[in-house]
């Protein structure tokens, strides 16, 4: 690519009609001028044929589907005519800046609006002897890049990417050529694909009602149902743990042995007759129906065994289950309280989880942290550093202090995660000019360590909630 001069080209745009004579310079070095008009604006004689599905898409303004691939360029041997090969170079003016390309380069795809003789021949212009286009030039030199290596596309950081969007559909580069853009930016991407469904009508049905909420009414009304169940079933998690139920889940009782009627025994089992508990059992048979049915109704189990929100909703309910069969086995009541099952039982606060199938703003926030988790992982190498970095520092500077707060490098991870996160609890401080230096540096790094990759990761976020206002509008 080769660009000539940058002059502002006021007129002489869009003549359709190449000139049979003219004795103006040109920029093609060729023996026949009049067979350099032929080719430039003929089909490919020389380029081998190339078979490919053509669809319209109105989302993409009307551009070619470029599923085919490149038409492949051979060596050219010594001495070769450029008429027949379409080596000839052109140039193609954007806005006043000029480049220089083979015809041979364009002609790789077809069925863009450069490669095509019929597309392009609308933006000849016959008195300059050259293409124009009255685009945005920073763009252009990917788009030309584009063609030139075979397929690398990559936006220019200055050009934003709306911009470059638009540069890519006027030029129709190509449905699958636009998607993988869209992706790879972060747009949110409709899916044109018809759902995969199941065969059975009644199975159909069922997998409709419960995964697509706007298929019918009784599937709109089973998703507020849900909602309200999982809404319910959440604040039974919060209410049970206030010092009023505390207790409240096992009753005892006293019953006669079994070998001696005169002893009695005391026994604990769990209050089945408790409203917390009656409301948990009710939200947790819901949960149940929900994920078996959808489970049997799937149209691929091996998908849907991979779908990371159904084992959200599996971790949900099995804390009741595994507390149930517990107090089955061993006839104590109580037990789910200490060990492995206290760790299980904070799972069904993952029960909120369940609202993002019905909620797009958290959605949204999903799919910004997976557009983001490299951001997110340097911003955790950042603040891993510092921490290991600062206490170190803080226990050397208070170590000579009689009272220091600091007994080891361990002991002020927590220092010096509150202090780089700016929260700064004021349980632990230091007591030394020293030690207070050490702190002042940690909390500047800390700003600098949170404000450097937060930018991009707000950005994500709006660049998604911006098209959702969009789809939604």
């Amino acid at each position: 690519m080769h660009i000539i001069n940058q002059n502002t080209v006021g007129d002489g745009r869009g003549y359709l009609q190449p000139p049979s004579n003219h004795h103006e310079k040109t920029h093609f070095r060729s023996s026949s001028t009049d067979s350099n008009w032929k080719d430039l604006f003929s089909s490919h004689s020389r380029l081998p044929g190339v078979s490919c599905g053509v669809s319209e898409d109105e989302d993409d303004g009307g551009v070619q589907d470029m599923q085919q691939a490149f038409v492949s360029e051979e060596a050219l041997a010594y001495g070769h005519e450029c008429d027949a090969e379409g080596c000839r170079r052109i140039t193609i003016n954007v806005s006043g800046l000029k480049f220089e390309t083979q015809l041979r380069t364009l002609n790789r795809l077809p069925h863009t609006l450069l490669g095509d003789p019929t597309k392009r021949k609308k933006y000849w212009d016959s008195k300059r002897e050259e293409f124009f286009f009255d685009r945005h030039r920073p763009s252009f030199p990917a788009i030309l890049y584009f063609y030139q290596s075979g397929g690398r596309l990559k936006r220019p950081m200055e050009v934003p990417s709306d911009i470059f969007l638009s540069e890519m559909q006027f030029f129709e580069l190509g449905k699958s050529v636009l998607k993988t853009y869209k992706v790879e930016e972060g747009y949110i991407v409709s899916n044109t694909e018809a759902p995969e469904l199941p065969e059975q009508p009644f199975q159909r049905k069922v997998w409709e009602l419960f995964e697509y909420p706007d298929s019918s009414v009784p599937a709109r009304v089973l998703a507020i149902l849900s909602v309200i169940v999982i809404l319910v079933s959440v604040t039974t998690f919060c209410v049970e743990t206030l010092p009023d139920f505390h207790g409240t889940e096992c009753i005892t009782v006293m019953a006669n042995s079994s070998d001696n009627s005169s002893s009695v025994v005391v026994a604990k089992i769990p209050n089945y007759e408790h409203p917390l508990f009656l409301i948990e059992a009710v939200c947790i048979c819901w949960f149940s129906i929900e994920l078996v049915c959808r489970l049997l109704s799937s149209p691929s189990k091996k998908r849907f065994l991979k779908d990371l929100v159904n084992w959200i909703d599996f971790a949900s309910i099995m804390p009741f289950f595994l507390s149930m069969g517990l107090y089955l086995i061993s006839h104590e009541c109580g037990q789910s309280k200490s060990g492995f099952l206290s760790v299980l039982r904070v799972l069904r606060v993952s029960r909120i989880l369940k609202l993002s199938k019905h909620s797009v703003g958290l959605q949204i926030l999903g799919k910004t942290m997976q557009t983001s988790i490299s951001e997110l992982v340097m911003f955790a190498l950042f603040l891993g550093i510092g921490i290991i970095i600062s206490s170190g520092a803080m226990f050397y500077a208070e170590l000579p202090q009689p009272n220091s707060q600091f007994k080891s490098i361990p002991d002020a991870f927590w220092w010096s995660i509150v202090s780089m996160t700016t929260v700064g609890y004021g349980d632990m401080y230091p007591c030394g000019a020293f030690g207070k230096i050490v702190g002042s540096m940690t909390v500047i790094s800390g700003i600098l360590s949170i404000a450097l990759p937060v930018p991009v990761i707000v950005a994500n976020f709006n660049t998604f909630y911006r098209q959702s206002q969009t789809r939604s509008g």
